[in-house]
């Protein structure tokens, strides 16, 4: 089983995004920092602290996405009442996989790349080369969150440093082609981060996932066709959702390993339990 797991960083995408993380790391630290202020100064000290614990918490977590099990169910699981289940949306959450010929629990889907059902699936990720489900979904966003983090550090160093240099005319021409790269690859990425985790934050705090975001517009399509309203039945308030989610400690929310409050992955509190 471990040597399955760690036959995940097997993966071009996965592989990408460690050189990218390198990259990144090594131009902020031992470029761009010890050309501006030097690594043995204060403020050079200061900033390569800040920008290494964030660069090692997103590394950290990204080895927790790609090693965690998403989750799988349970062979013993069997719905409470399969035979009572007359209207279509039980019925939808509780019937077989028609691929494993097992039941699946509220919120399970079956993933064609992992050819199996996974708890609370969000989607499959093909840069961890994993599902991100309801197991490693916590190492997930706070895996973005804190690459979100670095990438603006980054961002911010470097249009400082730019914006502060001295350019000669002749002598730099290639660092100056190596800064407009290095600009624009930094620069798309805090924009496609901060985007990620913008929508990570907006369905955490509704408490869904990306294919039940999808499949709730087009129930909310089909419930205005009929006059009927419809809401996303797992959405119980937002500081609730979040620590169904991130854990009832606020300062444990961004600590990956901190799961204790997840339970079997097979049940969940929805509205009508709470009204």
């Amino acid at each position: 089983m471990k040597n399955s797991r760690m036959k995940r960083f097997v993966s071009l995408p996965v592989l990408g995004v460690l050189s990218l993380m390198l990259f990144v790391y090594y131009t902020t630290i031992f470029i761009l920092l010890d050309d501006w202020v030097g690594l043995r100064t204060s403020p050079g000290t200061l900033n390569s602290f800040f920008f290494t614990l964030f660069a090692s918490l997103s590394l950290f977590s990204f080895f927790l996405c790609v090693l965690t099990d998403p989750g799988h169910v349970p062979s013993s699981f069997y719905p409470d009442d399969v035979e009572s289940t007359a209207n279509a949306k039980d019925n939808a959450e509780q019937k077989k996989c028609d691929k494993c010929f097992g039941y699946k629990p509220p919120r399970t889907h079956h993933c064609r790349v992992c050819r199996r059902c996974v708890l609370k699936m969000d989607h499959h990720c093909l840069w961890i080369n994993n599902c991100v489900g309801y197991w490693n979904y916590k190492a997930f966003f706070d895996f973005i969150f804190y690459a979100t983090l670095a990438s603006i550090y980054s961002m911010v160093l470097f249009i400082s440093y730019v914006l502060q240099k001295e350019w000669g005319h002749n002598k730099e021409s290639s660092l100056k082609l190596f800064y407009v790269m290095y600009g624009t690859i930094v620069v798309g990425l805090t924009i496609t981060l901060l985007t990620l985790t913008g929508w990570h934050v907006y369905l955490i705090l509704h408490n869904m996932t990306t294919i039940e975001y999808y499949e709730g517009n087009r129930a909310k399509w089909l419930a205005t066709k009929t006059g009927q309203s419809y809401r996303h039945p797992y959405n119980i308030g937002a500081y609730k959702n979040i620590t169904l989610i991130l854990g009832p400690t606020m300062l444990k929310w961004l600590c990956p390993t901190a799961v204790g409050h997840l339970k079997d992955g097979v049940s969940f509190p929805t509205l009508r339990d709470n009204s």
